[in-house]
């Protein structure tokens, strides 16, 4: 069994792919639904994915989890490499500091943004937008779930490259 085929029944078994009728949050709508809340509190999930996207970085990388669904999977994923990582907000909060990015990130900074499911990527390339704002260098975004609905090329088109655990396809070519 491969390394996605793994990940494909981790996401299964923690009932994080479902099946019916999905409004999606573009506006769109899906015969399938990949709940991240499920795959992003189910402990043995979250430590695949987690050792999944830590193979796939370098020991001086820090990562950025995309608010909310990114967060958690940075935070797993910095403590499996032990990597630094900072939130990027979707936002600056309206208090305190109203910081876009929270945490420690230097001028320069190699970043490699996480994200749970890409599906226009629009929320990937905000991330990338203000972390480039905030002065960090970012070219690469690791992703759980690549619905494979032109994601990957808006993230190129902004000179991110984009690596997915899995698709929509081996999602789809399990069941």
């Amino acid at each position: 069994m491969s390394a996605t085929d793994d990940l494909v029944s981790a996401l299964r078994a923690a009932d994080a792919v479902q099946f019916g009728e999905f409004e999606l949050s573009h506006g769109g709508t899906s015969e399938y639904y990949v709940d991240k809340y499920l795959f992003e509190t189910d402990p043995e999930c979250l430590s695949a994915i987690a050792a999944a996207f830590a193979d796939r970085i370098d020991e001086d990388t820090t990562l950025a989890g995309v608010a909310l669904g990114g967060v958690p999977l940075a935070a797993a994923t910095a403590t499996e490499a032990g990597v630094p990582y900072v939130i990027a907000r979707k936002q600056a909060k309206e208090y305190g500091t109203a910081n876009r990015i929270e945490g420690r990130l230097d001028d320069g900074e190699e970043v490699v943004v996480v994200e749970d499911i890409a599906t226009t990527g629009q929320s990937a390339v905000d991330a990338v937008d203000a972390l480039r704002d905030a002065g960090a260098t970012v070219n690469r975004a690791l992703i759980v779930v690549d619905r494979e609905e032109g994601g990957r090329e808006l993230l190129a088109e902004h000179g991110v490259e984009m690596a997915a655990l899995v698709t929509a396809s081996d999602l789809l070519d399990a069941e």
